[in-house]
């Protein structure tokens, strides 16, 4: 039983797959990096002005009494991704939840990685937050549900998982993926 349900985490629902800003367009994204466990007033404030924002979610489930209680928790806990104008930019900085805005020079990269996080979010795999990347073999998902998916091999214990990582952040999603489902990548 969830605490509480499910909040918008993206919006417009087709940001992830809206061209780049055309040129003159002063839209962009921004890493915005909030306050303690503000991610979620923070994406609700942007809901509510009409700024496009993404916070991924993940499930995580605890036992509290006997009772299993679900909670979704920012993926990314501290980040919240915001593509808009400057002034949007100001108009987040004036609610008091975020401590700082992180530039990001390579737009196109960090919308690329956004959206295949976006997948994972989506599927009914279990995506797991990893905080430090290790280095590894970097891998394409082959065959099976997340096909063309490309990632960093990661083991944990006898499980195998791939990482897909926000490489401006330097942070990542894994889900457990058999043996069979990937491929070395190229190049």
């Amino acid at each position: 039983m969830p605490v509480l349900p499910l909040e918008p985490f993206l919006f417009p629902v087709d940001l992830l797959s809206a061209p780049p800003a055309p040129d003159g367009d002063d839209r962009r994204w921004w890493v915005l990096h909030t306050r303690p466990r503000a991610e979620k007033t923070l994406a609700r404030k942007c809901l509510a002005r009409g700024t496009p924002f993404f916070l991924p979610l993940y499930c995580k489930e605890s036992r509290s009494r006997g009772r299993i209680l679900r909670s979704h928790l920012p993926l990314f806990p501290g980040y919240l991704f915001l593509r808009g104008t400057p002034e949007d930019r100001l108009h987040a900085l004036e609610t008091n939840l975020v401590v700082r805005t992180l530039p990001v020079e390579d737009q196109a990269t960090l919308q690329a990685d956004l959206a295949r996080v976006h997948r994972l979010v989506l599927s009914d795999a279990a995506p797991t937050p990893e905080e430090r990347l290790v280095p590894g073999t970097r891998v394409e998902i082959g065959r099976g549900p997340f096909a063309g998916l490309e990632g960093t091999v990661l083991r944990r214990g006898k499980q195998l998982r791939v990482v897909v990582e926000v490489q401006f952040l330097q942070r990542g999603v894994s889900l457990e993926v058999e043996t069979w489902m990937l491929e070395p990548q190229r190049g």
